[in-house]
C-alpha cells in the first residue's frame, strides 16, 4: 500500500486491485455518473480493469494518478481523488469524487487541497488543471476555495465545461 498522503481525518493512498468493490459502489452513484460519467463499471471484473488501465496505468507511465480516499480513523473508503494526465488537455489534472453519504463535510476540499500540494511537489508540476460541468456548483465552488482561478468554458467530451487552472 503506497500512501500519497494523510491529513489528520484523511488517509490518501494509491488503489490496489482489493478496492473494486468500493469503486463498484462509487463509479455507480447517481453524482458520479451525472457529473463526471458512466464508465460502465458493474462487476468485479469492470472494476479491476478499470483500476488496472486507469489509475494503476497512470502510476506507471505519469508517477501520479486517481487515489482512494479513507477515513484515519478506521480506513472506511469514502472517495478518490488525485491528479491524472487526458490527452485532451495540455496540462495534468484534478479529480476528485465522493461517496454521496460523505459529501459537506469538507473532505473533499482537505483531501483534494493536500493531494494537489503533495503532487505538484512530488512530480514538479507547474501547472494543473481541474475541468467540471457548469451545474456542479459545489465542485466549482471547492476549485476557486484550494486556489483555482477559472479560464474559460471548453467543450470536452461532448459537453460544455468550465475550465480552471490552479495558481500559485
Amino acid at each position: 500500500m503506497k500512501v500519497v498522503c494523510e491529513t489528520e481525518r484523511l488517509i490518501i493512498r494509491q488503489f490496489e486491485l482489493s478496492d473494486a468493490e468500493f469503486i463498484i459502489q462509487l463509479l455507480n452513484e447517481e453524482s458520479f455518473i451525472r457529473y463526471i460519467a458512466d464508465k460502465k463499471v458493474r462487476t468485479a471484473d469492470d472494476a479491476i480493469n478499470y483500476l488496472k488501465h486507469g489509475p494503476m496505468a497512470s502510476y506507471d507511465k505519469h508517477g501520479f494518478g486517481l487515489n482512494l480516499v479513507t477515513l484515519s480513523s478506521d480506513n472506511t473508503p469514502i472517495g478518490m481523488c488525485g491528479v491524472l494526465k487526458r490527452d485532451e488537455l495540455a496540462y495534468p489534472d484534478l479529480g476528485y469524487a465522493f461517496l454521496t453519504q460523505f459529501c459537506g463535510n469538507g473532505y473533499a476540499s482537505e483531501a483534494a487541497e493536500k493531494t494537489l500540494t503533495v503532487t505538484m511537489k512530488t512530480c514538479a508540476l507547474a501547472t494543473v488543471l481541474a475541468v467540471t460541468l457548469p451545474d456542479n456548483i459545489r465542485s466549482n465552488q471547492l476549485l476557486k476555495k484550494i486556489g483555482f482561478g477559472f479560464k474559460h468554458t471548453m467543450e470536452l467530451y461532448g459537453a460544455q465545461n468550465n475550465l480552471y487552472q490552479y495558481l500559485v
